[in-house]
């Protein structure tokens, strides 16, 4: 193709014919090359002042008008083609080891032309460990000399010991200088296994060796104990896992001032990921989850906006699922009238309630349990108001098996859905039940093999207690906790505080969730029931939801009901 030439003889500043292979070098890379026509091209643009990249690449596509039949048009076309990646960008060969692509990532606007892009582009990965990187800082605005960007910085060793390179940027400050980030940027290969830079970093101490990112980057076996990489990136601020251990918080703030899209964020997605052990099947399957994603973070700053009480809303386990997914974790909507053939429990009287009451500090509650994405929350509400019931009529707190209702309650549904009502008779029927470790929990329906030999624990009769939420309380206090069903839309997104969302988002009388009411409490001027779900301690407050008590709030009151153990 080099034999072929290019008539440019109407171009003012061309006096003479050039090879395509000359001008395309000039034309996709505007670099200066050794052969003299090159060279005289180059300096025949310094001298009038033109554009020589895009007027040689204008002339040699005005002047190949084959419709890519021809060889012209097709090395044309070649040089549109991606240089790098297997995201279509940077795994592909360089002509040089520190040029960008062509597959329109790098036309995108750059605070200088040289710099990296701002369309998430570099946050792929890269696989080789001198690229430039899979953490965000080449989004950053590349205006000022001290930012990292595409100014070969980031692809030169680190002598100097605490330093990144020589340019000054990472004398800036980061938030706090103990955190590890959570912006994917360690996962990336280094020079050396297990350790992270070269530049003397890792031989410092650090603040503490669980202050780590979201990333699941600092999980992994290090040089040296606790001592984290010297690449800039422990240096910034953090997502940190909530302390309430509910879900994830952005910079000390799960929605970060309500904003949404604060959280509709790739960068939160992975720590998401990486917070919560998501491996997704596919890439495919990954973009589908992160746009679910971002729906449910709408659907969650909804909540925050509108919300009554004190609950934060933001990034939970649930985060990625869809509704039906969800509904996985809940079950039917209840039918309300199937308490009503129910004895009515006796109200004791008491002239003064106390402020508060808690009976996990009375040795009446088991530990939080996770049902998985069974919907047997039903057997669960049954089991732990026996649980309860037993531990203080019979002085023994036994965990007793919900698997045994699952698979065994022939009124109920298993892992579709039950009613702690239906529950009670069919224990009744059955003799009794097993103790989790006799009868384990399997999470799906399964045949039953319940050994009537084991049956540790027996129930006499049950009984459905008043809506009034006063009464309820004063109940409680005397008897034990409560079984209830409640609207669960709001536990998706719950991560800690007491929730008060308005009914609009909580119908009261589309009961779907099966939970435990095992307290109350005061808090400033808001007055809350203490519920125990059965999601596992990483959900809520350490598996707890906190609900305002007093309004009858998702329904809580609705459809309460006991054991009676004699």
């Amino acid at each position: 193709s080099s034999t072929w030439h290019v008539d440019i003889l109407s171009q003012p500043w061309m006096p003479t014919k050039y090879t395509l292979n000359q001008l395309t070098m000039v034309a996709d890379h505007g670099v200066q090359q050794q052969d003299p026509k090159v060279q005289k091209l180059i300096k025949l643009k310094s001298k009038l002042g033109l554009n020589l990249k895009s007027d040689a690449e204008q002339k040699i596509m005005a002047s190949m008008d084959c419709k890519g039949n021809c060889k012209f048009g097709k090395k044309l076309q070649n040089l549109k083609k991606p240089l790098l990646g297997k995201d279509g960008h940077d795994m592909q060969p360089h002509e040089k080891p520190n040029v960008f692509g062509g597959d329109g990532h790098d036309l995108k606007p750059h605070g200088k032309s040289n710099l990296i892009g701002g369309d998430g582009h570099d946050l792929k990965p890269h696989g080789k460990s001198n690229l430039i990187g899979g953490d965000d800082h080449d989004l950053k605005p590349h205006k000022q000399q001290i930012l990292i960007g595409g100014d070969g910085h980031d692809l030169q060793p680190h002598g100097k010991p605490n330093l990144i390179g020589g340019d000054g940027h990472d004398l800036q400050p980061h938030g706090k200088s103990n955190l590890i980030g959570g912006d994917g940027h360690d996962l990336q290969p280094h020079g050396k296994s297990n350790l992270i830079g070269g530049d003397g970093h890792d031989l410092k101490p650090h603040g503490k060796s669980n202050l780590i990112g979201g990333d699941g980057h600092d999980m992994k076996p290090h040089g040296k104990s606790n001592l984290i990489g010297g690449d800039g990136h422990d240096l910034k601020p953090h997502g940190n896992v909530n302390p309430l251990g509910g879900g994830l918080l952005l910079n000390g703030s799960p929605m970060l001032n309500g904003d949404v899209g604060d959280l509709c964020k790739w960068v939160v997605f992975q720590q998401f990921q990486a917070a919560f052990k998501r491996l997704y099947m596919s890439k495919q399957e990954e973009k589908t989850r992160y746009k679910i994603f971002c729906e449910n973070m709408r659907k969650a700053k909804k909540l925050q906006d509108v919300e009554k009480g004190t609950a934060v809303y933001g990034v939970t386990k649930f985060a990625d699922m869809s509704e039906s997914e969800f509904k996985q974790y809940v079950g039917k909507v209840w039918d309300q009238n199937a308490n009503k053939g129910m004895k009515k429990a006796k109200i004791p009287q008491m002239n003064s309630l106390p402020n508060s009451f808690d009976w996990r500090e009375h040795g009446a509650v088991t530990e939080v349990k996770n049902q998985g994405s069974c919907g047997s929350c039903w057997a669960f509400s049954t089991t732990g108001n026996i649980e309860g019931q037993w531990a203080i009529r019979k002085k023994k707190l036994v965990s007793l098996s919900e698997q045994e209702l699952v698979d065994c309650d022939k009124v109920d549904e298993g892992c579709n859905g039950g009613l702690p009502s239906q529950a009670y008779k069919e224990i009744i029927r059955l003799g009794g039940l097993e103790t989790e470790t006799d009868y384990k929990y399997r999470g799906h329906n399964e045949k039953c093999s319940m050994d009537k030999s084991k049956i540790r624990v027996k129930i006499n009769d049950s009984v459905s207690i008043s809506s009034n939420e006063t009464e309820m309380a004063a109940w409680l206090v005397k008897n034990g906790p409560i079984s209830i069903g409640i609207n669960a839309f709001a536990m998706q997104f719950y991560m800690g505080g007491i929730s008060h969302p308005w009914k609009i988002f909580c119908n009261p009388k589309e009961l779907d969730h099966g939970v435990l009411i095992v307290g109350y409490g005061v808090k400033g001027s808001k007055p809350y029931w203490i519920i125990k779900n059965s999601w596992g301690p990483d959900w809520g407050e350490k598996g707890y939801y906190l609900v305002y008590r007093g309004a009858g709030v998702c329904g809580l009151n609705t459809m309460c009901t006991s054991a009676v153990v004699n």
